[in-house]
């Protein structure tokens, strides 16, 4: 079903993320203002082996899954949260060792039936900011900054997306709660 819109992008910083008892830990979701665009690519790659004269089989793989997401703004105090910055005194020192932390990031976006789309992409980074600037000219031109980002399966359980419909057979218990906390696969199920 065809989507329209994109709003309530949340992110939670990942806090655990361990094979062994196959459970991720998240801070509570915070909500981010100002949703334009958020173009997700999961990157897969695929070959296929020839034999007897012709294809015989084929194999693909996950790759690397790659976020581009553009908001109206993105305050100083989220860059700093999502890309490891020290925000003091009201002021953004970014330092070239900073390192960006993992981090999971849902929204929703309206369906063309009416219904929502609910989705959350459980574990990634963020690069370093885009940001245009330009004079003023005779007419109004938005000038807004978008983030890139590279999201992975988490070592946990091999999830890299969760995706919930409000129309579907989705508990609604687990649609109530999409952004009080990252969900977990199953619960509520």
């Amino acid at each position: 079903m065809a989507t329209i819109g994109l709003r309530d992008v949340h992110y939670a910083l990942l806090k655990t993320d361990d094979a062994t008892s196959g459970k991720a830990t998240y801070d509570a979701p915070v909500h981010v203002v100002g949703a334009i665009s958020a173009n997700v690519n999961p990157n897969t790659s695929s070959a296929t082996l020839f034999a007897d004269d012709g294809p015989y089989d084929t194999a693909a793989t996950m790759g690397e899954i790659t976020l581009e997401l553009n908001l109206a703004d993105i305050p100083d105090e989220t860059q700093a949260k999502w890309l490891g910055h020290e925000y003091k005194n009201g002021m953004l020192i970014k330092k070239s060792t900073d390192v960006p932390p993992w981090v999971a990031l849902g929204y929703r976006s309206l369906k063309s039936n009416g219904a929502y789309r609910y989705v959350w992409l459980v574990k990634g980074k963020f690069a370093a900011l885009e940001e245009e600037y330009g004079t003023k000219g005779d007419s109004v031109e938005f000038k807004t900054p978008t983030i890139n980002g590279s999201f992975v399966k988490r070592d946990c359980d091999d999830v890299w997306e969760l995706k919930a419909d409000s129309d579907a057979k989705t508990p609604s218990s687990a649609i109530d709660t999409w952004f009080t906390a990252v969900p977990e696969p199953g619960v509520g199920a």
